[in-house]
């Protein structure tokens, strides 16, 4: 595939290598340096376009791709708001676009175990649950997209809990919830690729469910997987249905 990568930080960097090593060719890089002046024009003789840019950036960068009939992987997070709104203009324009807050095999795998999970624990009222995402502090979002997957994933999945809402450590805002809400607790340190941590706990005893990325190739890698299995393919995606966990 000719791919055209929409964001060129340190993702963008990871994703081109893997593309490359995977036999693809990285026709076109856009970025702030040059975004501005980049035309539906521009995008002609690629086949796909992966996006890891910045929620600011990533809903120009789907109507630019919707504009150019490119299908679009969409990685970058913050812009769900919008999910209903791009996804009606995305399948009345016969487009295609896969999103996803999260590409890593691993954490894909956490997601499905996380709603069993869930399932599981719901008949046992004496377990509150809340979930811990921790991420590098050049992080744009609060809470994460992996951490509003995995909060969706309990909610789905629970009588008690009805919405999340999200504390940021050190924000000075101290946030207690309601007894239907589940509380997504954000960290920003240093540089650590991500931690995701769902917390059963009662009197008695506490269940961890965590998973920790030791790097973010497993994240690249997902992307380029994600591209290769979106092409020749028309509509509008998650990333979860890349998977089949019930095989």
């Amino acid at each position: 595939m000719k791919i055209v990568l929409l964001g060129y930080g340190k993702m963008g960097q990871l994703i081109e290598r893997f593309a490359m090593k995977r036999g693809h060719e990285v026709v076109l890089i856009v970025d702030e340096s040059n975004r501005s002046s980049i035309t539906s024009e521009d995008l002609e003789d690629a086949d796909m376009a992966i996006d890891f840019s910045t929620p600011a950036a990533a809903l120009e960068n789907i109507s630019l791709c919707f504009e150019s009939d490119l299908p679009l992987v969409v990685g970058t997070t913050g812009w769900y708001e919008h999910l209903e709104e791009v996804k009606e203009t995305c399948l009345d324009a016969d487009q295609s676009l896969l999103y996803g807050s999260n590409f890593s095999i691993g954490v894909n795998i956490f997601f499905h175990i996380n709603k069993m999970l869930a399932n599981a624990m719901n008949p046992y009222k004496q377990y509150d649950v809340q979930v811990e995402e921790i991420h590098h502090i050049h992080k744009l979002d609060a809470p994460s997209g992996t951490a509003i997957t995995i909060a969706e994933g309990i909610l789905e999945n629970s009588d008690d809990k009805k919405s999340w809402v999200n504390s940021v450590e050190g924000s000075g805002e101290e946030i207690i919830p309601k007894a239907d809400e589940l509380l997504i607790e954000s960290l920003r340190i240093e540089e650590v690729p991500g931690t995701h941590t769902v917390l059963y706990s009662s009197e008695v005893d506490q269940i961890e469910f965590k998973h920790t990325a030791h790097s973010r190739e497993g994240f690249a890698l997902g992307a380029v997987i994600a591209a290769e299995w979106l092409f020749g393919k028309k509509g509008f995606y998650q990333v979860t249905e890349m998977f089949d966990f019930n095989k």
